[in-house]
């Protein structure tokens, strides 16, 4: 046999064995770890997978169907051969027993009464002693792999790289819902299903998948396919890998939390406005944004925020919690599924598909600018998403708001002016004479629309629209004041205080509102 992995091809060239097919044949490559006799209908919670099962037939089933079901079991739990002993209790096998070898390529063998089981037993073991002493060599390398991090420096694409040579294996990782769960590693291929549950059998054709274990439950899965002419190094090497790859997720976790402690408070002077550009650039450039490119400020309303550090995961970003709101900073295009084209990152992170969110996103801006005007922009957006339904809004969408002025002076000037007796008055009384009058405009001045909207009968609606008209010294009949007002809501909106009442954002836009 040489070098090569033992197969169920090699058992039956050996003379003294005598072993015949009698089903199975385009399976007859599958690799042997043992061999292990059982008279049970269902030996399969007992075995880890590449056993020839030996039998004398007392528990293969008569009915046809139980019999292919039977073989069917054997080859789900990885089974290499099923060996049959001749004129003892196997009895008569039905086309559909057959059937069922040939469609799978699970081979089906005949043992001569004169061969005892033993013999093929010690066979097996012969061949599997010789391999014995390459699998320990590989287990040691496995354990050094700590050394190497600490050595070397490895990172977990080189370490995977090495550990996949030293266990003739092709390695995999991904989260349980199929997503990379380290960088540089990539995930399993398409055709191999991963577990719905850490206590799945860890045999899978051609390999072996396995939990990788962390302290909230898996982390994910760890999927080890044999690599063609490489010599598979067995179960225990891989279950050395999966704890290795534990250690690295715990690793890469801790640096990630130390990352986000880090980028929560970059992103507060980056909002207060204490960092110079220089210093901000290289800030976010630790932080692993891409230099030179632009960002956008994401403001999230009204969702968890285990929710938006999952979708997020894969981006460079710093987050914040600011009261109520979560802030974000990220790469304002990053590259999309596959990697094939470059998507807005709130496109890319689906943060549209989370439950209940409200989301807002401002303009692009580049690294290091001031974030006070990004800030608004968002807060608005999120605003206008919680208002209107919408899971996420991007600032300028909405094409009036390209006709209003960024500089937040202007735009309290204008809000005072034209709506400030009304604020205070809705202040005071706790009515809702703007909201009122927003939601009429919207509703393109249709009365009946706009009271169903608000709740109220359109003979109080009528009311608010005039007393809106008496505190402003506006007619809302006259296109000239029309416009004039509704400028100014969205401006009011633009500055956080549309509602009627303190909103996210408002006392810093006080605090920009000061002369000079």
């Amino acid at each position: 046999m040489g070098d090569s992995t033992l197969t169920v091809e090699h058992l039956i060239r050996a003379p003294a064995l005598q072993l015949r097919v009698l089903a199975g044949h385009r399976g007859l490559d599958r690799s042997v770890s043992w061999a292990h006799v059982s008279e049970l209908e269902d030996p399969t919670p007992w075995l880890l997978g590449a056993e020839i099962i030996m039998t004398t037939g007392i528990g293969v089933p008569r009915d046809p169907d139980a019999q292919r079901a039977y073989l069917e079991r054997l080859d789900d739990a990885g089974v290499a051969a099923l060996a049959l002993s001749a004129g003892l209790h196997v009895p008569p096998l039905s086309p559909a027993f057959f059937a069922a070898a040939e469609e799978r390529g699970f081979p089906v063998l005949e043992v001569p009464l004169a061969v005892p089981f033993i013999a093929i037993a010690q066979e097996v073991a012969a061949a599997v002693q010789e391999d014995q002493r390459q699998r320990l060599g590989a287990q040691l390398q496995v354990f050094g792999a700590l050394r190497w991090i600490a050595s070397e420096g490895l990172d977990p694409a080189g370490l995977f790289r090495r550990l996949e040579r030293l266990s003739g294996y092709d390695v995999y990782l991904s989260t349980p819902q199929g997503r990379p769960l380290l960088p540089g590693v990539p995930v399993p291929p398409p055709t191999v299903p991963l577990p719905t549950s850490a206590d799945t059998a860890p045999t899978i054709p051609g390999g072996f998948v396995l939990p990788v274990p962390a302290p909230d439950g898996p982390a994910g899965f760890l999927v080890a396919l044999e690599r063609e002419g490489a010599r598979p190094a067995g179960l225990a090497v891989v279950q050395h890998i999966a704890t290795v790859a534990a250690l690295q997720v715990a690793m890469v976790r801790s640096e990630r939390e130390t990352l986000r402690r880090q980028g929560a408070e970059t992103l507060a002077e980056l909002l207060q406005d204490v960092l110079d550009p220089a210093a901000a650039r290289r800030r976010l450039a630790r932080m692993g944004l891409p230099p030179g490119a632009d960002v956008v400020l994401i403001a999230v309303r009204r969702a968890p925020e285990e929710a938006v550090v999952q979708a997020l995961d894969e981006f460079p970003h710093l987050m914040l919690r600011h009261h109520e709101t979560l802030f974000v900073l990220a790469p304002h295009l990053v590259a999309g599924p596959g990697g094939a084209e470059r998507l807005p990152v709130y496109e890319a992170a689906r943060l549209r598909d989370i439950p209940g969110i409200a989301a807002g996103v401002s303009r692009p801006l580049a690294q290091g600018d001031p974030l006070r005007i990004a800030r608004r922009e968002a807060l608005w957006a999120a605003s206008r998403a919680a208002e209107s339904g919408q899971p996420l809004v991007a600032y300028g969408e909405d094409p009036m708001g390209r006709w209003l002025p960024d500089d937040v002076n202007v735009l309290s000037d204008l809000v005072e002016h034209v709506l400030g007796d009304v604020l205070r008055y809705d202040a005071e009384h706790g009515s809702q004479l703007l909201v009122s009058v927003r939601t009429w405009m919207e509703r393109d001045r249709r009365l009946e629309d706009a009271a169903k909207a608000l709740h109220i009968h359109a003979n109080t609606l009528a009311y608010r629209l005039r007393r809106f008209g008496a505190l402003t010294g506006r007619d809302l009949t006259t296109t000239a004041d029309f416009a004039e007002v509704w400028l100014a809501i969205r401006a009011a909106e633009q500055l956080g205080v549309a509602s009627g009442g303190p909103a996210p954002g408002e006392e810093h836009a006080r605090r920009d509102r000061r002369p000079g």
